[in-house]
């Protein structure tokens, strides 16, 4: 039942970046070349045990701001309204320029001397996720974001 949830909660989450991504476009694509390389990555992260407070937190407070820092733009985050998940999950969708600009990000934000003292000071009382899923996305040919 939990799974069912999380992919209703999944799908639910991409439909809303998509509406938000299509009023948005404009801010990610800045021309018909870019626009058919840009690639969407949607993330549902599952916070351990009493963390869920603690991963909204930092995402609110520092780790959008190093996405961005990095190339990552932040589409939408949302949280389940149903139970279990909406107590310990976040999903969010973030727009790239090509799956290449994804994994040169990902790598600058991982080894970026910021992010890493926030993630060491933020998991002082144990980690604060437990689950991860990553799914890169393109918009489909019928797709108001093509």
């Amino acid at each position: 039942m939990g799974r069912w949830i999380r992919i209703t909660a999944t799908t639910a989450a991409f439909a809303a970046g998509i509406a938000v991504g299509t009023t948005a476009q404009s801010a990610f694509v800045a021309s018909a070349d870019t626009q058919r390389e840009q690639v969407f990555e949607l993330r549902t992260y599952t916070a351990a045990e009493g963390k869920h407070d603690a991963l909204l937190t930092r995402f609110r407070d520092h780790t959008m701001r190093i996405f961005e820092k990095h190339g990552m733009h932040n589409v939408g985050y949302w949280i389940p309204q149903d139970a279990p998940d909406s107590e310990n999950t976040l999903i969010y969708l973030l727009s790239h320029a090509s799956r290449d600009a994804a994994n040169a990000s990902w790598q600058a934000f991982m080894e970026d001397p910021e992010w890493q003292a926030v993630a060491e000071e933020s998991q002082r009382d144990g980690r604060l996720i437990t689950g991860l899923e990553r799914v890169y996305l393109d918009p489909a040919d019928f797709s108001p974001m093509r």
